[in-house]
């Protein structure tokens, strides 16, 4: 058959057959041009290479069988259904289809030859392939395929033999034209970083040569797969290197002069910072001090003393009569932010502001105002700071707390932000920002998630903290880990009990906790026991956490939602319940939670065997290191980048090909490809970025 041959860069309704409504369905794939369809990669594959003698067939075998009709009927049971006898000299097996049409029911007459293939199951008749593809067998018909065949991602109402032949078609534009899809790897780079060809890599994932490795495709770990991944991971490099350009374009405040200030704080703190800090501020004062946009990202173990640091880059961009936001992801956290800030600002005479999403009516536009007309000089909240309706007058610097809850998208809501509500003479220039995380990153993660920015480390514990001791002990042993509860809060300490379980279901996280609380108060009449969950109102979890704050519970039963968190220096004993099912970055979270005061400190790990290999490695981690950074390497290299990232909330768009996870090594590789790419083609780089994020390209990470 003859087909049209449409360029590459046409849209796929100049495509044969496809019309608006197919259109429709493949944009939900993401698939808009011709050349899309190149690169919606199989997900499996089916050997169809060849045919299946009908005796030797097993039930959950799929395969290709070829034969004669004998028989087909519409047989009524509970649900009609077409009935096909097919038989080959070796056996006989029913093809059974329950929507059919009469023409359908007119070409299985007795005799014909049909060629099918499905996975036989056990049914009424015996071995039956139920709504098999199939294709009436003549003369000119041609021999079973010689690739293995592709089955793709679809969506609803799309079958595979369709997407298979649009695809077919692309394959067939991109023979014709290859020249249509430059490679943009040139010779030299693929030469260099050990590359396949692109058009080969494609033309082999699609139709896999027989002999080809299967394991080795299913893995995603064929050289043609890899291959196209590290364009992906570079493209998204690429990405973000454009948006940190693309800030640091713009001209932002030179703040060099907040030293006076800075000094008279440090005066009334009660305790002197460490070197880390100290070098953290310098690196971030050399930062403020030119007029480009900082973009730094300062990673500081749980308790290292980041609020201390952000308050110092504060009182810089204040001294310069700038203002500064800080954002917290959860209302607790920001409110903990504003209290802390407040505290050691009132003495400084600088008003700070505080906005969530629950303040409402006259204080919230009183709290607007104050931040429009400039009086407050710092505005604490959550993301109700980027609302529109929220104008500052002169913003110099924005603080992001816990990166890894927000997107890149922030970054450059903050820098219209900037644009648009300096009013008066700042000229419209685009905030610095200072973005922390308590989640140590591992380098080649921070290399390919955080590609726009310059990384700090605070990799040093204040003096006075004492390390938090962690034992590990079986399901079995609960009765005593309750009696250890008891003895903590008779000594006037508090408690908390975090639940986690397997499903990421709320309704369940939220039953368990409920039924751990219940069992606790009735084991410890004498406590006063709280509960905090996903599914409470934000002001119940507030109301909740602080009276376990002030003293006023024991003990606190929680599912992971006090991960990010708040500072309880009087907690000093931590049961994780299932520590097992969760990543070692999320337990070190967890655990930060305590120790947070001069008493010694316990985490309990109370998991439930027995433990897997994998299980137990992790554990023992938790049990010798405090180390963040030690805990997410190793994190990585069990568990993998998704985990560690969180990579569902880092802003990285979805990946098509690259998996974070799989093609961790690859990550190493894709910093000093983009560096040579840069250099010796600079014009690549941009149709790469299209090629791979499409529409995305150039609003990366925007919501």
């Amino acid at each position: 058959m003859s087909i049209d041959l449409q360029p590459l860069d046409a849209p796929v309704t100049s495509l044969k057959g496809v019309g608006e409504a197919l259109r429709l369905k493949l944009t939900r794939l993401q698939v808009e041009r011709v050349a899309d369809l190149l690169f919606h990669l199989p997900s499996r594959y089916q050997d169809r290479t060849r045919v299946t003698p009908i005796g030797t067939l097993r039930a959950g075998h799929e395969a290709v069988v070829e034969g004669e009709v004998s028989a087909s009927d519409v047989v009524k049971g509970r649900r009609r259904s077409l009935l096909v006898r097919l038989r080959d000299g070796s056996g006989i097996i029913s093809l059974r289809f329950f929507h059919f049409s009469p023409a359908q029911q007119q070409q299985f007459r007795p005799g014909t030859r049909v060629r099918c293939f499905g996975e036989a199951r056990a049914g009424a008749t015996g071995l039956e392939l139920y709504h098999p593809e199939y294709r009436l067998l003549s003369a000119d018909i041609p021999p079973v395929t010689d690739h293995l065949t592709p089955i793709y991602p679809t969506t609803e109402g799309l079958h595979q033999a369709r997407l298979r032949a649009l695809i077919e078609q692309a394959l067939q534009c991109l023979e014709a034209a290859p020249e249509a899809l430059p490679d943009w790897l040139n010779t030299e780079l693929r030469a260099r970083f050990s590359l396949p060809e692109l058009h080969d890599c494609l033309r082999l994932l699609h139709q896999p040569p027989a002999d080809v490795d299967p394991d080795l495709l299913a893995n995603g770990k064929h050289p043609a797969t890899r291959r196209l991944a590290l364009e992906e991971l570079l493209a998204h490099r690429l990405s973000l290197q454009q948006v940190r350009q693309q800030i640091q374009q713009d001209g932002a405040p030179a703040l060099p002069s907040g030293r006076g200030l800075q000094a008279r704080f440090l005066t009334q703190l009660p305790f002197s910072l460490t070197g880390a800090q100290r070098r953290v501020i310098d690196e971030i004062s050399a930062d403020l001090a030119r007029e480009v946009p900082m973009l730094r990202l300062v990673q500081g173990d749980v308790g290292s003393g980041k609020t201390v640091v952000a308050a110092m880059t504060a009182l810089a961009a204040i001294a310069g009569n700038y203002q500064v936001a800080m954002m917290a992801p959860t209302e607790i956290l920001a409110e903990q932010h504003y209290r802390t800030l407040k505290e050691w600002f009132t003495p400084l005479e600088i008003d700070v502001a505080w906005l969530s999403g629950k303040l409402k009516g006259k204080a919230r536009l009183d709290t607007k105002a104050a931040i429009l007309d400039g009086r407050a000089r710092m505005a604490v909240g959550t993301h109700a700071l980027f609302q529109d309706d929220v104008h500052f007058q002169r913003l110099g610097l924005a603080i992001i707390d816990e990166q890894h809850r927000f997107g890149v998208h922030q970054r450059l809501a903050l820098r219209e932000k900037g644009k648009k509500n300096d009013q008066e003479g700042a000229g419209g220039l685009t905030p610095h920002q200072l973005i922390m995380t308590a989640t140590p990153i591992p380098r080649t993660l921070a290399m390919s998630a955080y590609a726009d920015l310059d990384v700090s480390v605070i990799n040093e514990l204040p003096p006075g903290r004492t390390p938090v001791k962690t034992v590990v002990v079986p399901d079995e042993r609960r009765p005593e880990v309750v009696a250890r509860i008891r003895h903590a809060c008779a000594e006037g300490r508090q408690a908390y009990w975090v639940c986690t379980l397997i499903e990421e279901s709320d309704v369940l996280q939220c039953q368990a906790a409920e039924a751990t609380r219940d069992e606790l108060t009735e084991a410890l009449p004498e406590l006063a026991i709280g509960m905090v969950h996903g599914r409470m109102k934000a002001a119940e979890k507030a109301a909740v956490m602080e009276a376990f704050k002030t003293g006023e519970l024991d003990l606190l039963v929680a599912t992971t939602v006090i991960e990010v968190g708040v500072d309880v220096p009087n907690a000093s004993l931590m049961i994780i319940e299932n520590p097992e099912r969760l990543g070692l970055s999320q337990l070190h979270q967890l655990r930060g939670r305590v120790g947070r005061g001069t008493t010694e400190s316990f985490c309990v790990l109370l998991y439930h065997g027995p433990l897997s290999v994998n299980s137990r490695q992790r554990l023992a981690v938790m049990r010798e290191t405090n180390d963040g950074f030690r805990i997410a390497e190793k994190d990585l290299e069990l568990r993998g980048p998704g985990e560690v990232l969180g990579t569902r909330q880092t802003g990285l768009a979805q990946m098509k090909i690259a998996d974070l996870e799989r093609d961790a090594d690859l990550l190493e590789r894709v910093a000093p490809l983009a560096e040579a790419l840069l250099a010796t083609q600079p014009e690549a780089a941009q149709p790469l970025i299209r090629r791979w994020l499409g529409e995305e390209s150039g609003r990366y990470g925007q919501v």
